[in-house]
C-alpha cells in the first residue's frame, strides 16, 4: 500500500463530514469488511450506513488520527474521535473515544478489511447517565 493511499485515507477521514459518505467507493472496495464494537458488515454500502447512522445520532463528529504504523500488507492508525451527544440544547458535552483502525487494502490501494477497536465501556457506556455508574462500579469491583 502507499504511503499516498494511506496520506489520502487519513485526510478523508480527518475532514469526513455528512456530504462526504458518497466517496466512501473511492477509498473502499466494493465487498470491504467492516467491524467495531457494534457492527460487523461487508460491502461498502452497509459502511456508508453506519457513518451515516453516526452523522444522525452524534453532533460534530470529527476523526483526529495521532499515529499511523505501516506494514507491507496493512496499516495501523491510532485515532481521537472528538464529538458531541445531543442534549436537547443543540450542542451537547463534548466526548472523546480513543481508538485504533486495523486497515488491509488491495492492489489498487482500497480498504478490504477494516476493523476498529475501542472500549465501549470506558469510551461510552461509563459517560452514560444512569448505566455510566454501574459500568464504573463493576470496573472498580473487578480491578486488581
Amino acid at each position: 500500500m502507499s504511503t499516498s493511499a494511506a496520506d489520502a485515507l487519513i485526510a478523508f477521514y480527518e475532514g469526513l463530514g455528512p456530504a462526504d459518505i458518497e466517496r466512501f467507493p473511492a477509498f473502499y472496495a466494493d465487498d470491504a469488511f467492516f467491524k467495531d464494537p457494534f457492527n460487523e458488515v461487508r460491502g461498502v454500502v452497509a459502511i456508508q450506513r453506519i457513518f451515516r447512522h453516526m452523522f444522525s445520532q452524534l453532533a460534530e463528529p470529527r476523526f483526529v488520527v495521532l499515529e499511523r504504523v505501516a506494514a507491507e500488507n496493512g496499516t495501523l492508525l491510532l485515532w481521537e474521535m472528538h464529538f458531541r451527544r445531543p442534549d436537547g440544547s443543540g450542542r451537547g458535552q463534548a466526548q472523546l473515544i480513543r481508538g485504533a483502525s486495523h486497515l488491509r487494502f488491495d492492489a489498487a490501494g482500497k480498504v478490504v478489511w477494516h476493523r476498529d477497536y475501542w472500549d465501549a465501556a470506558e469510551e461510552l457506556y461509563e459517560k452514560l447517565p444512569g448505566i455510566g455508574w454501574l459500568m464504573r462500579l463493576l470496573k472498580r469491583r473487578l480491578a486488581a
